[in-house]
Order: C-alpha cells, then sequence, then structure tokens
C-alpha cells in the first residue's frame, strides 16, 4: 500500500502483481476478493472513475486479467455522508472506539440504497455513534458485513477504517464465528451436512442469486438439526464464507427452502410470513485492536418464536 494525492486529498493505494492462478479472472471480482473491505459495487464505481488501472492505463469491470499485469486501485477518502442520522432505537450488545455490535431487528435494511436513504440501521448508527468508518462509501459507513433485510440477529460495525481492515480480514481469512437459525420446509432426514456449492448472480434473474459455476464465487455452509416438525425442520447454520443470501440460496438449491422466503421458496406465504425465517444467533470475532475474541448471542425474535410455538403446539 502506499499513499497517493488526489486533488488536495490523499489516496490509499493497492498494488498487485498478477500471477499465472490469477489470470483470466475478472479485475472486479479479483479486486473484491484481495480488498475484501471494500463491496463489488464500489470497485466498480471506482473503475468507472478511472481510480483502478491495469499496467498504468484505465481498464475496464470486465476486463480478464493477464499473468504479470500490475493492477493499482486507488481508494479515496470517504466523501461526506448525504444519509441523515436519525434517531432510531438500536439494541446494542457492546460498543467500545473501534468496534459495535447490533441486535438488527427483523424488517430493517442494513444500508441506504438509491431511493431509499432513511430508516435504515446506518441512518440510526450515524445518530448514535457520530464516528463510523469510511471504506466502504457513502451510503455504507462502517459496514463490515450484512444481513437481509428480513433476517434478524447480530451485525459488527466498524468505527474506524483500522478496524474495519482488521474485521474485514478475519471474514476473508474465514476466522468469525457466525450461526444463524433457519425454519426450512421439509424434513431433513440427516443430522447435519455441509453444501460446498459456488454462488453468483443468477443469469435469468439479476435480482437473484444461484448457485452456478461461472463469475461465481466460493461459498460453504454447514447445516445441523436442531428440531423436527411434521413437515419443517429447525436447523442451525454455520458460515465459512459469506455470500449474498448464502443460506437462503444453498437451503433452497438441496430442496429445502427457508420458510417464509418467497424469493427462493415457494411463491404461496407460510403463517402469514412477509420474509424468511432466518436469525443471526451467534457472532464472534477477534477484537480489532486487543486481539481478544468476542462472542455474542441474541433469543429469537417474537414472530420466529411464535411460528415455532404454533408448530409445537
Amino acid at each position: 500500500m502506499q499513499n497517493l494525492k488526489w486533488g488536495e486529498y490523499d489516496l490509499e493505494a493497492y498494488t498487485f502483481q498478477i500471477e499465472p492462478q490469477q489470470a483470466k479472472t475478472r479485475i472486479d471480482v479479483f479486486l473484491t476478493t484481495n480488498c475484501p473491505e471494500i463491496s463489488r459495487s464500489y470497485v466498480q464505481k471506482l473503475i468507472e472513475e478511472g481510480l483502478v488501472t491495469v499496467n498504468g492505463q484505465p481498464t475496464k469491470a470486465n476486463y480478464k486479467l493477464r499473468v504479470a499485469d500490475e493492477v493499482t486501485i486507488e481508494i479515496p477518502p470517504a466523501e461526506e455522508l448525504m444519509v441523515e442520522p436519525e434517531d432510531i432505537p438500536l439494541d446494542i450488545y457492546y460498543e467500545d472506539k473501534d468496534v459495535i455490535v447490533v441486535n438488527k431487528p427483523r424488517g430493517m435494511v442494513v444500508h441506504p440504497a438509491e431511493g431509499n436513504t432513511s430508516g435504515t440501521l446506518v441512518n440510526a448508527l450515524l445518530y448514535h455513534c457520530k464516528d463510523l468508518s469510511g471504506i466502504n462509501g457513502v451510503l455504507r459507513p462502517g459496514i463490515v458485513h450484512r444481513l437481509d433485510k428480513d433476517t434478524s440477529g447480530l451485525i459488527m460495525v466498524a468505527k474506524n477504517d483500522q478496524a474495519h481492515h482488521a474485521l474485514a480480514q478475519q471474514l476473508k481469512d474465514r476466522t468469525v464465528t457466525r450461526r444463524y437459525l433457519a425454519l426450512v420446509h421439509h424434513r431433513i432426514k440427516e443430522e447435519q451436512g455441509t453444501i460446498n456449492a459456488p454462488i453468483g448472480r443468477d443469469p435469468r434473474d439479476r435480482q437473484k442469486m444461484a448457485v452456478i459455476e461461472r463469475n461465481s464465487k466460493a461459498a460453504v455452509t454447514h447445516f445441523q438439526v436442531m428440531e423436527r416438525f411434521a413437515d419443517y425442520t429447525l436447523i442451525e447454520c454455520r458460515l465459512e464464507t459469506g455470500r449474498t443470501h448464502q443460506i437462503r440460496v444453498h437451503m433452497a438449491y438441496i430442496g429445502y427452502p427457508l420458510v417464509g422466503d418467497l424469493k427462493y421458496g415457494p411463491k404461496k406465504p407460510h403463517f402469514n410470513l412477509d420474509g424468511q425465517l432466518l436469525h443471526a444467533r451467534v457472532l464472534g470475532f477477534q477484537h480489532p485492536t486487543t486481539g481478544q475474541y468476542l462472542e455474542f448471542s441474541s433469543p429469537l425474535p417474537e414472530v420466529f418464536q411464535q411460528v415455532l410455538e404454533q408448530l409445537k403446539a
């Protein structure tokens, strides 16, 4: 890494020399993998702005790397936030000067998107914290990993860039503990299993993800049966990787879609749900400054608990 100048601002710059095993990879995929603290969409934005070069020349997101290419990505400082802080209550499980762990409610979006800049976890965090890392750009300050809108549970957020780098590296190294509870359709006969299947954008529906070989990333989900019902199974999932919609896609792929998941499961709502029953129950990581291992757990949200009680009745 080196520091460069961009106008009157300092830039962080990373340079990579492409090795044989990295050749033929799309440059946006390569940079997302090797700079885990920034999202693929943000990488593509930097490419469009000319802040990614190959052998000193601007490039395109779909450029396929060649052996010995020199790739440089320059990350500008965070822009002034256009997202307004909002006084939204937060269920905080841990907080210090580097990191905050929040129990996100079901139905809350993690970060703003175009046309939806209010009511999100980021809006609430900006009001509460005042200081969040700027690595992921204007709309995603502090966000190291995400939970889907209707997935409840624990999420860690970085309050400065150093903490962001450290936590993102742990995610890349697969050392973060992430265990989820999910209710799925049908009875799973096995006590446990592992799904090792790559996930990428569904070529037939860009709003969905799918198990697919091309333009995908490795994805590994371990599951264990917790309780069986007449035509449902409560499972605990442990993530090695954190791909978009990973548990939802993987469980649907093996024939056990999540209850309430209209995107990947039955189109008819069950239990009058408007979203999947998936809860990030356990989160553990090494503190980015002290190195101490921290682990937290949160109870099931009321709607999830009510469905289980209905099945047990």
